[in-house]
């Protein structure tokens, strides 16, 4: 694990990580790129995520986004000896994250009152796809059963397409960063009363924030509001000549801006009689208007590249960008300008690269570094932090506890 530039905010802070897969990973992340210790707990073989796809040069490209910059404690928590090696960490840590199905951290001896038992000050953070308690809190779940549950998987898409199943977990991330903003909170409540306290949050309940206007607006007026599809009209997508792009020209008087530079002057009156309406009380007329200009402005868009156009309609201030392939999402220099993301070494692939600076800190630094090997750091986490001797160490190992 390495610094980059100054201590980060957190900084003393020790996070026990048990968690699995990718949301409760995800927030440990979070904590170690801020600069907390963060201990990767572990099965001494290494967690079973370890070898999620996809791989590169024979390393899980998954393992290493959720946990490069920890370190890794492999302990057998199925032992008493591994489960008394927890104890005593939970004793002298802040933050402990478990993402089990409901009730399993309890039946393995670490629910809240005995983490609150061994240190008051601890904060648990606990995240499940239901939460800890309502109608559904005992069924299993992960990212996609939340989006189908909430309404957030039907939200894209076209009106006449099924339900759209997104690429990539985006709820897993949301759960990841409320549980990380509740963390901090946690943090700062404890430095007036003194006393951690533990955390709920939930895959599905990131999916209903995720849609709370359309859910909103349904509750108010019992209408639901159309899928987006990829827009029509003065806003959504457009083709050009090497590519596409996704553009915002209907609203705040982007249409009277843009006016003049595709050759239509005229409709600048009516972008200022209809940029501040709400498209859905929007008079025949307008919406007549937006058709015949969205076609005229397909047109337009079609006689140029993607370059061009993005150059030209962002001078004037308007809203627009390249839709991008994953490919070249990954060649676009603005990520790895601002190091969001980063090559480190990976003591399998060689090279890899992970999440780099996420906060931008004006003065702090953040913390990077290579994905652990299973049981990395088990004997300098004993020895340094618990006291252990090496002898204590190598007896551990020869009874298959770590």
């Amino acid at each position: 694990m390495s610094r980059v530039g100054n201590p980060g905010p957190l900084e003393g802070v020790r996070v026990l990580d048990v968690a699995r897969q990718r949301a409760g990973p995800a927030a440990g992340l979070m904590m170690s790129r801020m600069g907390a210790d963060v201990i990767k707990v572990e099965p001494p073989e290494g967690e079973y995520s370890r070898k999620s796809g996809p791989t590169a040069r024979g390393q899980s490209v998954y393992w290493p986004q959720y946990n490069s910059g920890k370190r890794s404690l492999g302990v057998d928590l199925y032992s008493e000896k591994g489960k008394e090696i927890l104890r005593r960490l939970v004793a002298v840590s802040d933050i402990f994250i478990q993402n089990f199905r409901p009730g399993t951290i309890e039946a393995m001896g670490f629910g809240y009152t005995v983490l609150q038992s061994l240190n008051p000050r601890i904060i648990m953070m606990n995240v499940s796809a239901y939460g800890q308690y309502g109608p559904y809190w005992e069924r299993p779940g992960m990212d996609r059963v939340a989006a189908a549950l909430s309404g957030f998987m039907y939200s894209h898409g076209a009106e006449e397409m099924p339900p759209i199943m997104v690429g990539e977990s985006v709820l897993d991330q949301i759960t990841a960063l409320h549980a990380t903003i509740g963390a901090l909170g946690a943090l700062w409540e404890r430095q007036r009363s003194g006393e951690g306290q533990s955390l709920d949050v939930a895959l599905a309940d990131s999916g209903y924030v995720a849609m709370a206007i359309p859910m909103s607006y349904y509750k108010a007026t019992g209408k639901v509001r159309p899928r987006p599809g990829l827009g029509s009209g003065l806003t959504g997508a457009f083709n050009c000549k090497d590519g596409m792009v996704f553009a915002m020209l209907g609203g705040a008087n982007m249409l009277e801006r843009i006016s003049k530079t595709i050759g239509h002057p005229e409709w600048a009156e009516q972008g200022r009689r209809s940029s501040q309406r709400d498209p859905a009380a929007a008079s025949e007329e307008e919406k007549e208007f937006v058709a015949v200009a969205g076609k005229e402005l397909e047109r337009w868009f079609g006689q140029r590249t993607v370059a061009e156009v993005v150059s030209i309609i962002s001078e004037l201030g308007a809203i627009i960008a390249p839709i991008n392939t994953v490919a070249q999402a990954a060649e676009d220099p603005h990520p790895w300008a601002r190091d969001v993301m980063v090559e480190v070494s990976d003591p399998v692939a060689g090279k890899i690269h992970v999440p780099g600076d996420i906060m931008h800190y004006s003065r702090s630094g953040y913390n990077i570094g290579p994905g652990p090997t299973p049981g990395q750091h088990t004997q300098e986490i004993l020895t340094e932090i618990l006291g252990m001797t090496d002898e204590d160490v190598r007896q551990l190992k020869e009874a298959n506890v770590i």
